[in-house]
C-alpha cells in the first residue's frame, strides 16, 4: 500500500512538473496526504514551479484596515456587527494616506487599503465612497504604487469609480465556494452578488484575488470546487488562511485547524497555477508562521503593518504589531534564510502590467 500511494503521488507531482492538469482526482489524494515524506515532496515541487516563474523573487503587501466597523454578521468574524466587546475604529482620510506613504516608504510593493462594509461608507451607496476614492486617487499620484481595494462588495458605479482613480485590484473574498456553508459563514449575504461583483470588476480590468477559509466545515470536495472556481473566475490572486476562532461570535468553540492543512493548500494552488501569486500571511502566524508557509510555495507576504499605526490585524488583530514584527525589516532576514528576496519595485510593477495585459473576459480563463 505505501509503494501504491508513493507511486500514485510521484505520477502526481510528474503531471504538475510538467504542467499537466491534474484531475479532481489527483486533487483529492493531494489534500488526503498527511504523512511528513509525502507532504514535503508536494512542497518541494512547489517551490521548484514558484521558481519557474518567479525566480527568486518574493512581494511584499503592505496592509491598511482603516474601518473596523462592518454592517455584516459573519459567523467568523471578529468586527461582526453585533460584536460588542470590540473597540473599534474609523481611520481619518488624512491618516490612511500617512499610513500608506509609511508603508511605501519601508520597501512594500503594493498597499492593501481593506475595511468592513462600514455603513458610513455603503448608507450613501456612490457618495459615500467619494473621500476614499479622492484618497486613493492622493496615494497613486504621490507613489504610483499598485493598490488593492479590499471593502466588501461596493456598488458598480463605486467600483468604476475606484478603477479610474487607479486601483489595481479588487479583493472580496468568497471564503467557500459552496454556496450552503457560505450562507453558514456569511450570514445574510448573496452569494452571487459576490461572485458577480468579481467577475465584473475583471471585466473592467481589475486584477482580482480571491480567498479561501479553511477549518469552518469545509470538506475535501469543497476546497477542490473552490480550486475549479478559481480558475473559472481567473482569479490572479490565490489566497488561503486558517481559521482562528474568534471571542464573542458563532464560531468561538471551533478548534482551530492544524496548520499542516493550510500548507498543503498552499502548495496545492501553485501545482495548479504556478504563475499566479499566492500569499503567506503574518495574520494568523506572525513572523514566525511565515518560513513554513514560504516553504509551502507562497511568494507574496501579506499584512505588513507598522507598529504605533493604531491598526488592526483581521485573524489575530494584535499580533506581531506592536513588536514591529509586522515590517519589511523583519521579513527581509526570513527571506534570506531561505534563498528569498524582495523583488524590486519595478519588478512586481512589471508583473502586475503583464497580468493586466492578458486579463480575458470572465469563462474564457
Amino acid at each position: 500500500m505505501i509503494v501504491s500511494i508513493t507511486s500514485k503521488l510521484d505520477e502526481i507531482l510528474e503531471k504538475a512538473v510538467q504542467e499537466n492538469p491534474l484531475s479532481r482526482e489527483d486533487l483529492l489524494f493531494l489534500l488526503k496526504l498527511s504523512e511528513k515524506g509525502d507532504l514535503e515532496k508536494v512542497f518541494e515541487v512547489a517551490r521548484q514551479l514558484r521558481t519557474r516563474y518567479f525566480e527568486d523573487k518574493v512581494f511584499i503587501y503592505g496592509f491598511v484596515y482603516f474601518s473596523t466597523y462592518c454592517r455584516n454578521e459573519c459567523a467568523f468574524c471578529l468586527y461582526r456587527k453585533s460584536n460588542q466587546s470590540l473597540k473599534r475604529y474609523r481611520k481619518t482620510d488624512l491618516e490612511i494616506m500617512e499610513t500608506a506613504l509609511s508603508l511605501v516608504e519601508s520597501g512594500i510593493h503594493l498597499v492593501d487599503l481593506t475595511m468592513g462594509e462600514d455603513p458610513l461608507y455603503f448608507d450613501k451607496l456612490e457618495s459615500g465612497f467619494e473621500h476614499l476614492i479622492r484618497t486613493v486617487e492622493l496615494i497613486k499620484k504621490s507613489t504610483e504604487i499598485p493598490i488593492m481595494i479590499s471593502a466588501g462588495v461596493v456598488p458598480e458605479e463605486v467600483l468604476r469609480e475606484f478603477k479610474a482613480a487607479g486601483v489595481d485590484w479588487y479583493a472580496t473574498y468568497q471564503e467557500t465556494h459552496n454556496p450552503d456553508l457560505y450562507h453558514k459563514l456569511r450570514l445574510g449575504q448573496s452569494y452571487t452578488e459576490r461572485m458577480e461583483r468579481k467577475k465584473l470588476a475583471h471585466k473592467l480590468g481589475f486584477l482580482i484575488e480571491e480567498g479561501l477559509l479553511t477549518g469552518v466545515g469545509d470538506t475535501d470536495e469543497d476546497l477542490v470546487n473552490s480550486l475549479e472556481e478559481m480558475g473559472r473566475l481567473g482569479a490572479d490572486q490565490l489566497r488561503v488562511m486558517s481559521f482562528v476562532p474568534q471571542k464573542d461570535t458563532p464560531m468561538y468553540h471551533y478548534t482551530s485547524v492544524s496548520r499542516h492543512r493550510e500548507l498543503l493548500i498552499i502548495a496545492i494552488m501553485r501545482l495548479v497555477y504556478p504563475d499566479r501569486l499566492i500569499p503567506a500571511s503574518l495574520d494568523v502566524d506572525g513572523l514566525s508562521g511565515l518560513a513554513d508557509r514560504l516553504d509551502a510555495g507562497a511568494n507574496v507576504v501579506t499584512s505588513i503593518i507598522p507598529p504605533h499605526s493604531g491598526l488592526a490585524g483581521v485573524s489575530n488583530h494584535s499580533l506581531d504589531i506592536e513588536d514591529g514584527n509586522r515590517s519589511v525589516n523583519k521579513i527581509v532576514p526570513v527571506l534570506a534564510r531561505h534563498g528569498l528576496i524582495p523583488a524590486s519595485r519595478d519588478e512586481y510593477a512589471e508583473w502586475v502590467l503583464k497580468r493586466k495585459n492578458r486579463i480575458i473576459p470572465w469563462g474564457g480563463a
